[in-house]
Order: C-alpha cells, then structure tokens, then sequence
C-alpha cells in the first residue's frame, strides 16, 4: 500500500519509531484514535508493525529504539512511543524514557485511551474463568432454585443461546423450561455442546 504523501514526507520514507528504511511501510492509527486524520497516524515499518498489532513487546532490545522516538515532534509517535514505553516499564531503560520527558497531558491521555477503555470494559466469565459470549451453551455446575417460577434447575442443565446481561458481568440471560431467567455466571461452565 502506498503511503500517503504527507506521511511519506513526514517521516522521510522511515519508520517513526526505529528509522528502518523498509519498502513495505504502513500507515497506523494510534488507537483508539481511527485514520481518518492523518494526525492520528504513525509511519511504520513492518517488524514495529507486526509486533505492535500482535501486542507482543517481547523482543525488548527492538524497542529502545523508543527512547529516541518518544521525543518526536508529532503527537502521534510521542502518544504510542508513550504507550509501548509504559507496557516496558519494567525495563530500567524503558521507565527512565518515561521518566525524562516532558509530554503534553493529551498526549498522555491518548496513550492511555485504549487500555482505560479495556479496562471498563464488562467481561462475562464463567465459574472456571473461560470467556461468555451471547449465543453460547453453558451448564449448570449446581441446582439452581429458579425464584419466581416454582422449580428448581438441576445441575447438569444445558442452557443454549444465552444473553449477556449488558451492565453487570455475573449475569447472564437464558432460558430453562420456557422461562427467561438471570442466572449467576459463578453457576455455569460453557459448554461445547
């Protein structure tokens, strides 16, 4: 894909973060920030690329190229310099980058946007801590006393096509004996079925 020539200028055919003078380089929005401002992009090279978009910072040496990029003069490469940075901040380098420069607040804010965001974020688990989605089956690890409805749930029963409750992560929808009801997520295990 060819670079927009703003970017291309801008960062004088180089990756923003280490400098490496690859062919294929990609033009990156810094989330949460989308690409429809070429403020909100970075020019990057495949290697930083690939890494960044696997979220895998393990090859730490790549990264000190950071300390030279955090002080950019483009929002963009400061923010997500920023954000890597702070993933490293166990390396003595990393946190002493973070620890030199002087960031405008927004920028930092911006770094910290998506993690923020993942973190609000409600999560349904079940009582062993595998991921719920809407539409999954799930058992029930014990008798239930479904209130309301005058019976109880025996343990064992599948419930298919549940809902997640949007507000509360140990709550899910679901139906037994042709009644909706809240069930628990500490009660439930997904199902394969």
């Amino acid at each position: 894909m060819a670079l927009n020539n703003f970017l291309q200028t801008r960062s004088n055919n180089a990756c923003e973060l280490c400098s490496e003078t690859d062919n294929n380089l990609n033009e990156y929005a810094v989330p949460p920030k989308k690409n429809d401002a070429i403020a909100n992009e970075v020019v990057l090279c495949n290697k930083c690329f690939s890494q960044i978009e696997q979220a895998n910072y393990a090859d730490v040496n790549h990264w000190r190229c950071l300390t030279g990029s955090i002080w950019s003069e483009v929002p963009a490469v400061q923010a997500l310099s920023y954000k890597i940075l702070s993933k490293l901040k166990t390396e003595d380098w990393a946190s002493e980058a973070l620890e030199s420069v002087a960031l405008d607040e927004a920028v930092i804010n911006w770094a910290n946007a998506e993690d923020e965001l993942e973190a609000g974020r409600i999560i349904h688990k079940d009582a062993y801590g595998v991921l719920l989605e809407s539409g999954d089956a799930v058992v029930l690890t014990q008798n239930l006393n479904v209130k309301g409805a005058n019976f109880i749930a025996p343990k064992g029963t599948i419930v298919r096509k549940i809902k997640l409750v949007a507000d509360n992560e140990e709550q899910i929808e679901g139906k037994i004996e042709g009644d909706t009801i809240v069930i628990l997520t500490k009660f439930v295990r997904k199902s394969t079925v």
